[in-house]
């Protein structure tokens, strides 16, 4: 499979649906949204983004299934498929915050080859495929130099549902913005990582998480130079629920912080 070849018809897909989304928040309202579970929002935007999507790229590789947050196609058991988020960040769309993207992985066996990030309102494409590094825009990225977790800026998210780790979720919260430069919360998983690809920020987390939330930006962070892992450092967080993306030189510091968290899963 010559994934170098992929990369630019998935990123006109990426964009395409982006493009889609960026004119209907032109006049989208509230009351065109429904809710798949207490804050876990989705509109006829994120259905019809991944329409585009999936029609574009069984295009681009027929052989390959899907997996899709949204549906919109059966899931057939192939070894190569595509992972599909058509709007990551529906929440900040609904309320006009500029920070959402379409996300796109493809993976072989479990694996994640190829990833495309699209952030729509700043129009910047993250792409990478597995062994040929992590570009924005079409130029080189690679994670930050800080070696030390007073010189980070970490980034996370808050998940619908935080069940019996929402005590010490906070007291952790409340450890790193005592430790680092800061916490952020950009509410776009795909974007996080990505934004760590690219040495905006140190560190993210989160848990309570899809596959499709993170498949693209994974295989970013890792090609630009960054480390994945699960909260217990094991490499389960594809399909784990919980993931921990860094720049590796402050993995260690900050995992030790999480394996707490990890415990009340």
């Amino acid at each position: 499979m010559d994934l170098h070849s992929l990369i630019q018809p998935t990123v006109e897909a990426a964009k395409e649906a982006g493009t889609f989304i960026r004119q209907e928040r032109e006049h989208f309202h509230a009351g065109k949204v429904e809710h798949k579970g207490f804050n876990d929002l989705v509109s006829y935007v994120d259905k019809e983004a991944e329409k585009i999507i999936v029609k574009a790229l069984k295009l681009i590789f027929p052989e390959a299934g899907f997996i899709t947050e949204e549906q919109t196609v059966e899931q057939v058991d192939t070894p190569w498929k595509w992972i599909v988020d058509p709007l990551d960040g529906t929440t900040n769309f609904v309320h006009g915050v500029p920070s959402y993207a379409v996300s796109i992985g493809l993976a072989k066996d479990g694996v994640v080859m190829l990833g495309v990030v699209y952030e729509v309102g700043r129009d910047e494409c993250f792409t990478a495929y597995r062994g040929g590094g992590a570009y924005c825009n079409g130029k080189p990225i690679q994670v930050s130099e800080a070696d030390e977790l007073s010189k980070s800026l970490i980034a996370t998210g808050f998940p619908y549902h935080l069940g019996d780790r929402l005590e010490v979720h906070f007291d952790l919260l409340k450890d790193l913005v005592l430790s680092s430069h800061g916490l952020r919360r950009i509410g776009s998983a795909a974007v996080d990582l990505c934004y760590v690809a690219c040495g905006r920020v140190e560190a993210y987390f989160e848990y309570n998480l899809q596959s499709y939330d993170i498949a693209a930006g994974t295989l970013v962070l890792e090609e630009a130079g960054g480390q994945v892992s699960d909260f217990r450092g094991g490499s389960n967080f594809l399909f784990g629920g919980e993931v921990f993306g860094s720049n590796g030189k402050v993995h260690g510091v900050v995992l030790d912080k999480l394996k707490g968290l990890a415990a009340k899963k």
